[in-house]
This record gives C-alpha cells, sequence and structure tokens, in this order.
C-alpha cells in the first residue's frame, strides 16, 4: 500500500505540472515491468509525465507495461546507495530523494546542456571537488551530491532554500545577492518544486 501511494504521489504530483509542460520528465516501463524515468527522452519509448501517471489509473495512454511492476520500481531505483549518503552524510533521504527527482528524474546517464550529470547533476567542478572518477556511477554522484548538499546546508545555516538555491545557482550567486535566492527564474522554479518534493516523500518516509 505504501508503494503504490507513492506512485500515486510522484506521478500525481508531476503529472499536472506535465501537462503545462513545466516538468520535463518523462518515463516508459519495459517489457519486464520497470519504470524509467529521465528528464532526457533519448528513446520513443519515453512519454510525458501525464500520460505515464495512466499506469497507476490502469489506463494504457499507449505506454506498454504492467501496473504493478510500474509500482513495485518506483520506491526502488537507488534508494540503498541514496541511504547510504544519507547515513553517511547525516542529510535525510528524503531530501536527497527530492533533488534527484528534479534534478535527472532518476537517470543516472542524464547530461544537462550546461554540462551537469548523473543523478543529481553535478557540475564538473562539484565533482571534481569531491573526488568523482565517474559522475554517471550512482554510488559516487550520489555521495558527492550529498556532500555538496550537506556543506550548502552548513554554509547558509540550515536554510533549506538557500542551500537548495545555491545547488542551483551556485553558492557565490546566493552570498552575491546578500544571501537571498537569486533572481533567477531557473532558482525560482527550482526550490519550491524540490521542498515540494521533499514534503511529500518525507511524509511517506
Amino acid at each position: 500500500m505504501r508503494l503504490f501511494r507513492l506512485a500515486l504521489l510522484f506521478l500525481g504530483l508531476c503529472g499536472p505540472l506535465a501537462c503545462q509542460g513545466g516538468t520535463g520528465v518523462y518515463a516508459f516501463v519495459d517489457e519486464q515491468g520497470e519504470l524509467h524515468l529521465s528528464n532526457v527522452p533519448d528513446s520513443e519509448r519515453y512519454r510525458s509525465l501525464d500520460a505515464a501517471s495512466a499506469l497507476v489509473e490502469g489506463e494504457p495512454s499507449g505506454v506498454p507495461g504492467r501496473n504493478a511492476g510500474a509500482v513495485r520500481s518506483l520506491n526502488r531505483p537507488y534508494r540503498v546507495v541514496v541511504a547510504e549518503a544519507a547515513r553517511r552524510y547525516g542529510i535525510e533521504a528524503a531530501l536527497l530523494h527530492a533533488v534527484i527527482a528534479v534534478e535527472s528524474g532518476y537517470n543516472a546517464k542524464a547530461v544537462s546542456k550546461r554540462g551537469a550529470a548523473g543523478l543529481m547533476q553535478l557540475m564538473p567542478e562539484t565533482a571534481r571537488r569531491y573526488g568523482v572518477a565517474d559522475v554517471f556511477d550512482p554510488a559516487e554522484n550520489v555521495r558527492a551530491g550529498a556532500q555538496y548538499l550537506t556543506y550548502l546546508l552548513k554554509l547558509f545555516d540550515n536554510n533549506l532554500r538557500l542551500a537548495l538555491a545555491a545547488y542551483n545557482a551556485g553558492e557565490a550567486a546566493v552570498i552575491k545577492h546578500g544571501r537571498r535566492i537569486p533572481p533567477y527564474r531557473e532558482t525560482a522554479a527550482y526550490v519550491p518544486r524540490v521542498v515540494d518534493f521533499y514534503q511529500k516523500f518525507r511524509a511517506l518516509m
């Protein structure tokens, strides 16, 4: 039941936004019933989440697969990796999951136009800073992302919104703007999205 609620939550939260073109997250279910999420739809099998959400509601909407498999796998992606990084760096797993959901849609191979890569979309300089040898390795990526986010929380006195703004726009940008969320459209949209995911995930974990 908990898995089903999480599936409804995730797809219900993203689905309406996807209909507005705001999430950029896509999904498909493979022949084994496994759900694949990505913000980089590099296969014609991907559908926007407004179509994928029908899986949970029992409607096909052109997305192949079995509902049960999709629901089972939704709680599974990288949960062990995330839990270990959370334990190691004293940060909530729900927060890491929220950042991953917004940053990459759980696509470990995702690469942004600015060069951010992997589950937590590490910029090259951040990956070097935390000794990441393979940015596409989930364990390394999440470890470094957790380290960086922990650092940002400390830097900004555990102010979650400022830490998230710094994760998105860079710590220098937050400091430059008087330790406030920079007036960037992307950052202004990013912070509440992650916070929303975090609060929902936290309630279910």
